[in-house]
């Protein structure tokens, strides 16, 4: 039986977690995290996304939104490549190699592996003794939690990024807590 991933709550924990890689000059494996984190895409979705996909290469330049076709479900979605993003792509861009964003450094023709990128968001989180079953999905669902508590966007459109039927369905993909619904009565101030 597989465990099911949470996401990282934590910002510090999430920092921590891609300053690893960029400390150690791993700037795929950088752009693996903040791209994973930034967009809410599936593993699969991230992996295949080639350099066409987010450069321009007439222009020169970055595209402002990437627009893909999700594996699962087929329907496609434009996503806005905000500053962070764009940062973590133009750091890693000069030192590419290959077609993918996630090429195999043995075999530029193709992205690394699903369990190739679970093996090293993985041992990462657990070198860093991150809080909570860290893998792949958690930079999808990091995505969610913090656009629901931090950046308080409405359910709905978390609801939609995600192609969710219900917010019940959101909240538990989310791992939305007691805790997490206590501190929301707490912080409210109504006088």
């Amino acid at each position: 039986m597989s465990v099911a991933t949470d996401p990282i709550r934590d910002q510090k924990e999430l920092k921590a977690l891609a300053n690893f890689f960029l400390k150690r000059g791993e700037l795929r494996n950088y752009c693996l995290v903040v791209l994973g984190t930034h967009t809410a895409l599936r593993v699969s979705d991230l992996l295949a996304l080639s350099w066409e996909d987010v450069y321009d290469h007439e222009r020169g330049c970055f595209r402002d939104h990437l627009v893909v076709t999700e594996r699962k479900t087929g329907k496609s979605r434009c996503i806005a490549l905000n500053r962070e993003a764009l940062h973590a792509l133009s750091v890693y861009f000069p030192h590419h190699r290959g077609k993918y964003i996630f090429s195999n450094h043995r075999r530029n023709e193709k992205p690394i592996s699903r369990v190739q990128a679970w093996r090293i968001v993985h041992n990462a989180a657990a070198e860093l003794r991150l809080t909570g079953h860290i893998g792949c999905h958690s930079l999808r669902k990091t995505w969610g939690y913090n656009a629901w508590s931090r950046a308080k966007i409405r359910p709905e459109v978390i609801m939609m990024v995600y192609n969710h039927s219900s917010f019940a369905v959101t909240r538990r993909y989310l791992g939305i807590t007691q805790d997490d619904l206590d501190l929301a009565y707490c912080r409210m101030r109504m006088f």
